[in-house]
């Protein structure tokens, strides 16, 4: 499934791992909101938390108290929820399709949001009725549901082609909507609207708020759960659908359920940030080297991980440049690149 050697490790060792990474997750959660443009204390920080979810009485400057609470604790909040859905996604994706490769835009999800926020925003479709995220969310289903279609009528209803076919659609969903969002910009944009939606595309999490916060925890929430209920059938799943099968694993039924959930958490993640890469494609990578292949406890230390690194590319695209706030897809892309090819690296000198 995978070119690179991973270590023979115990599943104490696995957990104590899991356990590292989510206080090292609470680490960087209060370093998402404590770094930014102007840094704000720890203890700050923490009296400002307190008065907000336990009805504490510390005396809080307003100005940081609106910042930590409906700014950074939002952004912070999203963005180690999409880090930690992407790189789950790109786990499940790699194991059911045996394909190290394998993201989660994979399916042309994120093609197919931005066609739906340009035609939102630029093409003025549904104006006054669909927001930014909407119309990502609706052009993210109906590019997951070309792909499956094309998947599905390619494969001959094989499941043992249904792997590479998706693989393929993909591609072609990918690029039919990349095409369609790059013809819209091209023909009805002025010079403002491509930057605005330029900038949204390559991964934007400066306009996320609570009601970003109520979606994105919720649908990363369920998606786990299905997924880790799932967990020793995509073990099984490394060897084949066929192995599967044998073991009495309903091969078709578990694979439509994975996919979907994915498909719709990714479609979710990208509708309210933009696309951003290398998290799924990475994260999973560096957690087989931590804990090993089983997904028990290769899952929750997938997501974790995740969560981790995409909340450290945000306070990175916050302080790179003083006073300018990268998109966080470019710092992700900056720093998982050169990851990416160590662990390639490293994996093929094993």
């Amino acid at each position: 499934m995978t070119p690179f050697s991973v270590p023979t490790v115990t599943l104490k060792h696995s957990y104590s791992v899991s356990l590292i990474a989510f206080l090292l997750l609470l680490l960087a959660l209060i370093c998402g909101i404590s770094i930014g443009e102007t840094n704000i204390a720890f203890n700050t920080v923490l009296k400002s938390l307190a008065n907000k979810l336990f009805n504490a009485s510390y005396a809080i400057n307003t100005i940081d108290q609106g910042i930590i609470w409906n700014y950074r604790l939002t952004r912070t909040l999203v963005a180690a929820c999409c880090g930690a859905a992407l790189a789950v996604t790109g786990l499940v994706l790699q194991s059911l399709l045996r394909n190290s490769l394998a993201d989660p835009y994979l399916l042309g999800i994120s093609a197919g949001a931005s066609t739906g926020a340009v035609m939102v925003t630029i093409a003025g479709v549904g104006v006054g009725v669909l927001t930014l995220s909407a119309g990502a969310l609706i052009g993210a289903i109906l590019a997951f549901t070309f792909v499956v279609i094309l998947a599905v009528l390619a494969s001959g209803n094989r499941m043992g082609n249904l792997s590479t076919q998706i693989i393929l659609a993909g591609i072609a969903g990918s690029q039919l909507f990349n095409a369609l969002t790059a013809f819209v910009i091209a023909k009805s944009a002025n010079a403002e609207q491509a930057r605005g939606i330029m900038f949204w595309l390559l991964g934007n999490l400066s306009g996320v708020r609570w009601p970003e916060v109520s979606l994105a925890i919720p649908t990363l929430l369920i998606g786990l759960l299905v997924i880790i209920w799932h967990g020793r059938s995509l073990d099984a799943f490394l060897f084949g659908s066929d192995a599967a099968a044998s073991i009495g694993i309903p091969v078709k039924r578990v694979q439509t359920l994975l996919i979907f959930s994915t498909a719709m958490m990714t479609a979710v993640m990208v509708s309210m940030v933009g696309a951003i890469g290398f998290v799924g494609l990475v994260i999973p990578h560096a957690a087989r080297f931590l804990v090993g292949t089983k997904h028990l406890a290769l899952i929750p230390t997938c997501a974790i991980t995740g969560a981790v690194f995409l909340v450290i590319c945000d306070i990175g695209s916050r302080i790179v440049i003083p006073g300018q706030v990268l998109p966080i897809g470019v710092v992700t892309a900056l720093i998982g690149a050169p990851c990416f090819a160590i662990v390639l690296i490293r994996g093929q000198r094993k």
